[in-house]
């Protein structure tokens, strides 16, 4: 969910084109978690693994093209602070109006954590040679994908103490009582974001990147941020609409 592609204002078309068919995709999947969830529907395969891997790949999408791009942002802590202030805003929000289903340290307040410290730990980031970076980055991830539960490669290992509290969830030491309706924490989740980073000198041909533009789909990649924002509540009031005007 930020800047990149390269047309006028310095854009690639095609990123933009990938993020916006992602946030369509995106749209979609919650439409459906607020029938489920919210207006009753009934979909097994929603609940399943199909709904699952869905929904991985969507946020998977979205980080690896978040650390992509984050080459191009011009003031990337600047870029940080505002992604992570729309994950604060989105985490208020949820808390007032949906506090059983609140989102705690979701995708867009990880995005905007994972720019700050990349930023920050740039200067060391570009010691490491891409292509092994993303390689050991992509092992590391899948080290300690399980992370939130104590588990590195599916054994105990983690200290019950580093899991306190909700400061703690954001770094990956989720409490036994938390919980998020989209949580995503620096661990294990920056490891992935960094696989983007370190692909970015790794794509040869950046003439690609300015092909494979569609212009509707540009447009939602251009404006992903505030889309992102406004999307649930417009789900949420079409969901109401129907419910009122259902015979």
């Amino acid at each position: 969910m930020q800047g990149g592609g390269k047309t006028a204002a310095g854009r690639y078309p095609l990123l933009d084109t990938i993020r916006g068919a992602t946030l369509a995709v995106m749209v979609v999947y919650h439409a459906l978690w607020d029938a489920v969830n919210l207006g009753g529907w009934e979909l097994a395969w929603y609940d399943g693994w199909q709904g699952f891997v869905w929904q991985q790949s969507i946020c998977w999408s979205f980080i690896l093209l978040s650390g992509f791009c984050l080459h191009l942002s011009r003031r990337p802590l600047r870029h940080a602070a505002k992604v992570f202030a729309a994950g604060l805003l989105v985490m208020a929000v949820t808390a007032l109006a949906t506090p059983a289903d609140a989102v705690r340290w979701g995708i867009l307040t990880f995005l905007g954590g994972a720019a700050a410290v990349t930023a920050a730990a740039r200067p060391l980031l570009e010691r490491v040679p891409p292509l092994p970076g993303a390689a050991v980055c992509a092992v590391l991830f899948a080290l300690t994908r399980k992370i939130d539960e104590g588990l590195i490669l599916g054994a105990a290992v983690m200290p019950e103490w580093l899991y306190r509290n909700d400061f703690t969830a954001f770094f990956g030491f989720p409490p036994h009582s938390f919980s998020s309706t989209d949580y995503f924490s620096l661990l294990p989740w920056i490891f992935l974001f960094w696989v983007g980073w370190f692909l970015f000198p790794v794509w040869k041909d950046k003439a690609v990147l300015r092909r494979g533009a569609v212009r509707p789909l540009m447009f939602l990649g251009r404006h992903s941020l505030f889309l992102y924002l406004i999307h649930q509540p417009v789900l949420y009031g079409l969901l109401c609409a129907a419910a009122y005007l259902k015979p």
